[in-house]
């Protein structure tokens, strides 16, 4: 009896014991299963990453080191590029130029676009809202070659709308186009309105997911207003901003087709962008070698503009 009981037990811890491992075995192929399904998920974005722009910025920046023009074979000159650079009057003005349409444009992006959100949120009509949302994003749908063809007639000084109102009530006609000072108001104005659409979503998004508990205690407390948006809306937007910033600041040092369809970078070179001289020097100049190299600090300022922003944000950012 004893002897019938004692492998009665040995038989079941046996079974239990089998069916762990068989549970474990498929707990293993499961997991095993999802990790493939997520790689395969993120191949698609890996490799276009790896072809599109890793391999790209590894091949310009082998190039930055050769004197090519596609016709001929590449001569190595080593830095003699770089040094050209330094020396290029017209290079050293182009970064300033984006420079300056760097720092206003992105600004003048997230004030109007953190403006705009705001009073899109305080409406209470939610197809009012769902309205202004889409009309404020369509420009960023729309190509920025064919926005800036529009508005190239629009600036012109003597048959342009604008210019045709601004008479009409007594202002003088301004030469949009054709002094330096106004053609760098028109870029501006025309990137600042096609981009705020991804600036406003962006903020949109931010204001939405503030607790309305924090909001309406705020109210209970008495901030109301400007105490309510600087003390409280904007510490809880700062990482939506830091990445608005971000992104703003990347997308305008990269600044290409407005001025050079609205202006083509005149008039002189005041509306020159850096972009552009990457593209007069290696596509029609066919100096690829110094464009790569142009294009290589570029991507080098764009690099350390990012670093310095994320190392600066822990001052102001606040996680909640």
């Amino acid at each position: 009896m004893e002897k019938t009981e004692f492998l009665h037990k040995s038989n079941t811890r046996a079974f239990q014991e089998s069916i762990a491992d068989l549970f474990r075995d498929n707990v293993r192929g499961s997991a095993m299963r999802r990790a493939l399904m997520g790689y395969l998920f993120i191949a698609p974005t890996v490799v276009s990453l790896l072809v599109f722009t890793i391999l790209p910025i590894i091949a310009s920046f082998g190039l930055s080191f050769f004197e090519w023009n596609v016709i001929e074979k590449a001569r190595f000159v080593g830095l003699d590029n770089y040094i050209k650079l330094t020396h290029d009057t017209r290079v050293l003005r182009s970064f300033l130029t984006t420079a300056q349409i760097v720092i206003l444009s992105v600004l003048l992006q997230i004030v109007v676009a953190l403006l705009l959100a705001l009073g899109v949120q305080s409406i209470k009509q939610r197809v009012l809202r769902y309205f202004f949302r889409t009309i404020f994003f369509l420009p960023i749908l729309t190509s920025a070659a064919s926005i800036s063809i529009v508005l190239a007639y629009m600036f012109d000084q003597d048959f342009g709308v604008i210019n045709y109102y601004l008479t009409h009530i007594g202002l003088p006609r301004i030469p949009w186009l054709n002094s330096p000072h106004w053609a760098m108001v028109a870029v501006i104005i025309t990137y600042v309105w096609q981009q705020l659409g991804f600036m406003f979503i962006i903020l949109t998004g931010g204001i939405s997911s503030i607790p309305t508990e924090v909001l309406e205690a705020a109210d209970v407390d008495g901030a109301h207003g400007w105490k309510k948006l600087v003390h409280i809306q904007i510490p809880m937007l700062s990482p939506t901003l830091l990445f608005a910033a971000v992104v703003g600041v990347i997308g305008a040092l990269q600044i290409f087709e407005i001025p050079f369809v609205l202006t083509n970078g005149g008039p002189g070179d005041a509306t020159r962008t850096v972009v552009m001289i990457i593209y007069e020097s290696a596509f029609q100049n066919l100096q690829i070698g110094y464009g790569s190299a142009i294009a290589f600090i570029l991507f080098v300022v764009i690099l350390s503009l990012t670093a310095i922003q994320f190392i600066l944000s822990r001052y102001w950012v606040f996680y909640q």
